[in-house]
């Protein structure tokens, strides 16, 4: 079994394109995430060498275990990626995408395609356990089925397995409903129920409840969490405290998160993964407008963030936000 499910119940960040970028890892890592998969990446991107997809492999020592995330159709070009990413990275694991509904990534044969093509899965992932499976472990993930009339997971998760897969991420959603509609728990718990190796639930974890819930209701091994997190990185850190003690730790305040906000801001243009602290920025509004729900004043707060070209306005705007606040707290007329 892998480490890091021995006596434990490890509660994974989701790869998330754009958003599970080395800075954000290392925050959620500090709030209690156990394991970290990069951003996926195209293998074919790798055996260019291309500069551009080998800076989605990166992560520090302090994110183990981490794994970097693979898509492709070709399992001896993946295979042979694999190799060069752990020559150059070393990861605790190689996980391949057979999950992303992502159009531009089905269309090459990859992500959530290969779930109608079972053969050319199986071809996929056998040749790139063969590769590197001597090496690191390789897991997969993968969504429950292409729509509701080929839900196969318990099927794929079998082939996985007898490929030599060490582990499966199951998204409980079809390709067909990309993010909507609920995720199907029943399914993702019949596929755990169905194989030894562990299974990872993933899909609507939105709290330490929900968390704790789906741990001791199905036979999962762990549990992942992607857009949550986006918003509330806390739930890592929630999610632990119930586990342990069964109470709900208290949220953190308006400050606590401005303060955390700054920070994932200056570690991104200290890392200089989008370039300059302008272009930075302008890469961060959407993640920046995600964090400040329910900010006082949120509405406009979103719009002058949708404008930001500098950590300076994001540090005026929290005095701002912060001193509403205040104001709304002492006079009790305000709603």
């Amino acid at each position: 079994m892998l480490p890091w499910f021995q006596d434990r119940f490890p509660i994974y960040l989701a790869p998330m394109a754009g958003v599970t970028d080395v800075t954000f890892r290392t925050l959620c890592k500090e709030l209690g995430a156990d394991v970290m998969v990069t951003e996926f990446v195209s293998a074919e991107g790798i055996m260019q060498a291309d500069h551009r997809t080998r800076k989605y492999t990166t992560f520090t020592d302090e994110q183990r275990p981490v794994g970097v995330q693979l898509f492709g159709a070709d399992g001896t070009r993946m295979g042979e990626a694999a190799k060069k990413i752990i020559d150059w990275k070393q990861p605790d694991f190689i996980d391949l995408n057979f999950g992303c509904p992502v159009n531009k990534v089905v269309s090459k044969n990859g992500g959530s395609s290969l779930l109608k093509d079972c053969p050319l899965l199986t071809d996929t992932a056998s040749k790139i356990v063969k590769a590197v499976g001597d090496q690191v472990p390789v897991t997969g993930k993968i969504r429950i089925g292409w729509d509701q009339k080929t839900v196969n997971a318990p099927h794929v998760c079998h082939l996985l397995e007898d490929c030599g897969i060490q582990a499966v991420a199951i998204h409980g959603r079809t390709r067909s409903q990309g993010y909507r509609g609920e995720a199907d728990w029943e399914v993702i718990d019949e596929c755990a129920r169905s194989v030894t190796v562990p299974v990872i639930g993933n899909g609507d974890i939105n709290s330490a409840e929900i968390l704790k819930h789906r741990k001791e209701t199905t036979a999962v091994s762990g549990v992942m969490i992607g857009r949550a997190a986006m918003q509330n990185p806390w739930i890592f850190s929630e999610a632990k405290s119930f586990l342990e003690t069964g109470e709900l730790s208290p949220r953190p305040t308006i400050s606590e998160r401005w303060r955390f906000v700054i920070r994932h801001c200056r570690l991104a243009v200290e890392s200089d993964r989008y370039g300059d602290e302008k272009h930075t920025l302008m890469a961060m509004r959407s993640r920046l407008m995600t964090y400040c729900k329910g900010f006082p004043g949120a509405k406009p707060l979103r719009q002058q963030l949708s404008q930001v070209t500098s950590i300076s306005e994001v540090e005026e705007l929290a005095e701002r936000s912060q001193t509403l606040r205040d104001e709304n707290i002492s006079d009790p007329t305000v709603d």
